[in-house]
């Protein structure tokens, strides 16, 4: 699924001169989509939630398909939710998977994508650093919170800039998803 919104970041800071003169400019430094799921997932951003139960995506994956979810998007009935959740939770048990555990991250993460609704997320905030024309680099100011895929980071001026972004993924539902750093290619 491709992203459903794109978030723009204009948080640009100036780079210090450093001894020798270099002048420093502002760069504006934008973020687009990051809230991509694998296709084996059908929408669901299994990153984000393997990442709150503490579990691989492999692990998540492979529990969940032992569930049968509802058809057509309908609420199931409450006999297969029980089902559903004993199918996650005898096998997600032994990562130390509680059922309150299971509860609050699914609550979190779920969402309405044929309403345009996407689960929680937070922008990043990005500083580039850009000295006499060059793109030295970046710092992750704030890393945000909810991407289930790398953000395509760009800086005007610079189309040619080619990044890596690192996600991090935890416990901590406000951080995970996180853009942790931002390393430019050679």
């Amino acid at each position: 699924m491709k992203g459903i919104s794109t978030m723009a970041i204009a948080l640009v800071t100036l780079a210090q001169a450093s001894a020798q003169g270099n002048v420093a400019k502002e760069w504006a430094v934008s973020l687009s989509g990051g809230h991509s799921t694998d296709q084996r997932d059908h929408g669901r951003p299994v990153v984000l939630v393997a990442g709150g139960l503490g579990v691989k995506p492999e692990v998540f994956r492979e529990a969940f398909s032992h569930v049968t979810p509802a058809p057509g998007g309908r609420e199931p009935d409450p006999r297969q939710v029980q089902e559903n959740k004993q199918a996650l939770l005898s096998r997600l048990g032994q990562f130390g998977v509680t059922n309150e555990l299971l509860d609050r991250v699914s609550n979190y993460y779920r969402y309405r994508p044929q309403q345009g609704e996407l689960w929680p997320t937070k922008e990043a905030k990005i500083e580039a650093t850009v000295v006499n024309g060059k793109l030295m680099g970046f710092k992750v100011v704030d890393g945000g919170s909810g991407y289930s895929s790398a953000p395509t980071i760009s800086v005007a001026g610079h189309p040619e800039v080619q990044v890596e972004v690192v996600l991090t993924y935890g416990k901590d539902l406000k951080k995970n998803g996180s853009i942790s750093e931002v390393k430019l290619k050679s």
